[in-house]
C-alpha cells in the first residue's frame, strides 16, 4: 500500500493532469517530493494519484517506487 507515503524523485517523470476535461501530460523535476493520495486501484494496479505542488496528477505506480526513494513524513519534505 502505497497510500499516504512520500518519494523524492531522483529522475525526472512524466505524469498526467487533468485540466477541464482535457489530460495533459507533464514532467515532474528530479528532486521534487510527491506525496501518494490513493491507489493504486483494484482494477489498475499501475496508476496512483499523488500530490505535487498542490496539484493532484497521475503517475505510473512504478516510475514512483523505481524513480523515486521514499522519504519520512517527519523530515523536512522541502529539501
Amino acid at each position: 500500500m502505497l497510500r499516504g507515503k512520500h518519494f523524492r524523485l531522483v529522475q525526472e517523470t512524466i505524469a498526467i493532469e487533468t485540466i477541464g476535461e482535457k489530460r495533459v501530460a507533464l514532467h515532474v523535476p528530479a528532486k521534487s517530493i510527491v506525496t501518494v493520495e490513493s491507489g493504486p486501484r483494484p482494477d489498475d494496479s499501475r496508476m496512483i494519484d499523488v500530490s505535487w505542488k498542490g496539484r493532484l496528477i497521475v503517475m505510473f505506480a512504478d516510475d514512483v517506487q523505481k524513480r523515486g526513494e521514499q522519504v519520512s513524513s517527519s523530515r523536512n519534505l522541502l529539501n
